[in-house]
């Protein structure tokens, strides 16, 4: 009795430190990639697509250090110790972590230079500890511990406490500097634990040479399903943070549910509790038709309903497919094999993601794609007794013709084709049809999938396909996806995902009339219509965020005006008078700087504007980088001495005004302008806007304000003990607010 008491206290205790090993590590791999996105903000920016480039950089790596795993299996136990060890102790030399001091030029291409940031700068740190997972898991197996897949959940538990810890916890208590040097410390607290584990493996298995395999190796097929069964989940995962920051709601930290959740489905699938598992994968369907509802949708009047919707699906779909691997999974022997093919899935779906998607869609088509291959991945159970025999009978061919038909007929009435005239209720009744059809056959995975496409047809599909066969009105760049829209005959709206970032009235009187956060009481209006009093006629304007070009129409004969966008192609949609006028009409020969604001006016001169204006914000989404410290003192010294700087913080989820009163005190005089426009002024599409002045010199701003006497400026609303935001030190926690719809 008492050895077996001490065979299973021995037990416990070798699981429970390998489980504090495959923790520290996994948590130390989620949380360098939030703090090292974060440093490379101010060379990088904060488009969504930015983040995706960085998850295609990760899960190379992690492929990297899984394929590393994998071939140290063919040493003894001590050897592998020895050589991981050695690469452990070598990537410590670069140490703390952090970016390299390379700069990109204000043109380079990012989808090249992300990656080359990220691997020079955290790759071999990165590199040896994404080999913990798999390679501790075999070590465990050496050491005599039991099954060691489920070791696996409890490794993602640690990633998913690194990834929420970083936001919530590190972010906003302390500076990158000292979160590098925790970090820092902290790899050298795993490379304690991987030592320990090495010193106390048993010396049967680290003396012995790898025996040959009692099992025979999966073949090629079962590897390729496990490819495909981990790179839907992984596309799943980029696809969803970007349809949902695009199209659903631009709401800051969002990014990080995504990316939880996924990794949660992995602690789920892997774990020796099959409820959730089974949960997921019973009702997997039915989640996947309700999110098929939503894959097509943007400006909703729910969107935290569908957003909330979109991500039980990753969650559901992601447990459901990585359990169907689990199933699957080989014995102890091939472990690391397992992993890597599940690292190469990974990087197959961040790479279509990422890379490929943006180059061959004009939209986010990759999300309902996803959606359609889950359907396809997913082992359903038929429901109906009497459907099933119908499937499966003498005439099932053509009972699943005529269902396919009957929901491709209704989708192509929904969509109009049938009459010009399409009465509001043919919708509802297609998709109560389409509906129908789908769970009548469920257990048939490719009339499943055909019925959920002929669903999201219907549900704007149809709308979003006609946008993209018409040149110009869809457009999509590494920046964003941008859509051109007419509302009824008289006005055009270039939207990004639910933001809009430009409207044009087409009544000929009113092409050249500024609107939405420009209009002419606006702060910005304001500004403009005082620049010839304030600078003298040949005053010098520069400006950071082009849009539809609407501040063009403010230019005056004599001005000088450049433009500052990140964004080709913003810059060929608002040039382009197919789309908008604002441009040829009023500015048609203007200066276009391509590249980021911080990189492009920190390469410009110094004293070279009279007024600069900083409008880059891209959909609700914070350009944190360009309300820092540094980034004011930059704008300083790029404008004159008695210029003025114009800042616009209109936001729905942030309220910013604390972040540039903090900035105002460092020598700025400063003053904000709320601009609500009346009922009259809606009708010509003027906007809630909030813009902030600043200036070196205090005459600078009282004269702006006096200039329109009826239009009042304020002082900005300081927060008490608010400090100013450094590329050092920033959190938006502190300054989010309640969801608004109508700013």
């Amino acid at each position: 009795m008492s050895q077996a008491a001490d065979a299973s206290t021995g037990e416990r205790a070798l699981r429970l430190r390998f489980i504090a090993t495959i923790c520290a590590g996994s948590f130390l791999l989620f949380l360098v990639q939030p703090m090292v996105a974060r440093m490379a903000l101010p060379r990088l920016g904060g488009a969504p697509a930015v983040w995706n480039s960085a998850m295609v950089v990760y899960q190379a790596l992690l492929l990297g250090g899984y394929a590393y795993a994998h071939w140290l299996g063919r040493f003894s136990g001590r050897v592998q110790a020895g050589i991981h060890l050695f690469l452990f102790i070598a990537a410590a030399l670069t140490l703390p972590v952090g970016l390299t001091a390379s700069l990109p030029s204000p043109d380079a291409n990012p989808i090249f230079w992300v990656p080359y940031l990220l691997l020079t700068s955290i790759g071999p740190v990165f590199f040896v500890v994404a080999a913990q997972a798999p390679l501790m898991q075999r070590w465990f197996t050496l050491s005599g511990g039991g099954d060691p897949y489920p070791l696996y959940a409890a490794s993602n538990i640690g990633s998913f406490g690194g990834l929420i810890a970083y936001p919530l916890v590190l972010e906003p208590l302390l500076p990158v500097a000292i979160q590098s040097q925790l970090w820092s410390a902290g790899y050298l607290f795993v490379l304690g634990l991987v030592a320990l584990s090495a010193f106390l493996m048993p010396k049967a298995a680290a003396l012995s040479p790898p025996t040959v395999q009692e099992t025979t190796p999966p073949d090629w097929s079962i590897v390729g399903r496990w490819i495909v069964l981990a790179a839907v989940p992984s596309g799943l995962m980029l696809s969803t943070s970007l349809h949902l920051t695009t199209d659903i709601v631009a709401m800051p930290l969002l990014w990080v549910l995504p990316l939880g959740l996924y990794l949660l489905s992995f602690s789920a699938a892997f774990a020796t509790d099959r409820r959730l598992a089974d949960f997921c994968r019973r009702f997997a369907p039915f989640v996947i038709l309700m999110a098929a509802c939503s894959a097509f949708m943007d400006s909703t009047r729910f969107p935290f309903s569908f957003a909330l919707l979109t991500l039980v699906n990753l969650f559901v779909v992601s447990v459901t497919l990585h359990s169907e691997m689990f199933a699957r999974r080989p014995h102890p022997e091939h472990l690391t094999r397992f992993y890597l093919a599940m690292s190469v899935g990974g990087v197959i779906g961040g790479i279509f993601c990422a890379i490929l998607a943006p180059l061959i869609f004009d939209w986010t088509y990759e999300h309902p794609i996803l959606i359609i291959a889950a359907a396809l991945l997913l082992t359903p159970r038929a429901i109906f007794e009497s459907s099933q025999k119908l499937l499966e009978g003498p005439n099932s061919r053509a009972v699943a013709a005529a269902i396919a038909l009957a929901a491709l007929l209704a989708a192509v009435a929904a969509g109009g084709m049938l009459s010009d005239h399409t009465p509001s209720y043919v919708q509802t009744v297609s998709i109560v049809v389409i509906i129908g059809a789908a769970v009548a056959v469920l257990g048939k995975r490719w009339l499943f999938a055909f019925c959920l496409a002929c669903l999201m047809l219907t549900l704007n599909g149809w709308q979003k396909i006609g946008l993209s066969t018409q040149p110009g009105m869809m457009t999509r760049s590494y920046f964003g996806v941008y859509s051109v829209r007419n509302n009824g005959e008289d006005t055009r709206f270039l939207v990004h995902g639910t933001t809009v970032h430009g409207v044009q009235n087409l009544a000929p009187s009113r092409q050249t009339q500024p609107t939405s956060y420009y209009a002419p009481h606006s702060g910005i209006g304001l500004a403009m219509a005082a620049a010839p009093m304030l600078y003298g006629p040949a005053a010098r304007i520069d400006i950071v965020g082009l849009g539809a070009g609407t501040l063009a129409c403010y230019a005056k004969p004599g001005q000088q005006w450049k433009f500052y966008e990140i964004d080709p192609a913003i810059v060929e949609i608002a040039a382009d008078p197919k789309r908008f006028t604002f441009l040829s009409n009023c500015l048609p020969d203007a200066r276009m700087i391509i590249g980021d604001a911080r990189l492009t006016l920190a390469a410009a001169p110094s004293n070279v504007a009279d007024v600069l204006a900083i409008d880059a914000f891209s959909s609700d989404a914070v350009p944190m980088h360009l309300l820092t410290a540094e980034a004011f003192a930059t704008y300083r010294r790029h404008i004159a001495p008695n210029g003025l700087l114009m800042v616009h913080i209109s936001n729905r989820f942030l309220d910013l005004e604390p972040v540039l009163a903090a900035i105002a005190k460092q020598g700025w005089a400063s003053a904000a302008r709320d601009y609500d426009p009346t009922e009259a002024e809606r009708n010509l599409n003027y906007s809630h806007s909030l813009w902030i002045a600043f200036s070196p010199d205090q005459q600078v701003i009282d004269r702006l304000a006096a200039s329109s006497p009826a239009d009042k400026w304020r002082p900005i609303g300081a927060r008490r003990d608010f400090k100013a935001w450094t590329d050092d030190h920033a959190s938006i926690l502190s300054i989010l607010k309640p969801y608004k719809r109508d700013q």
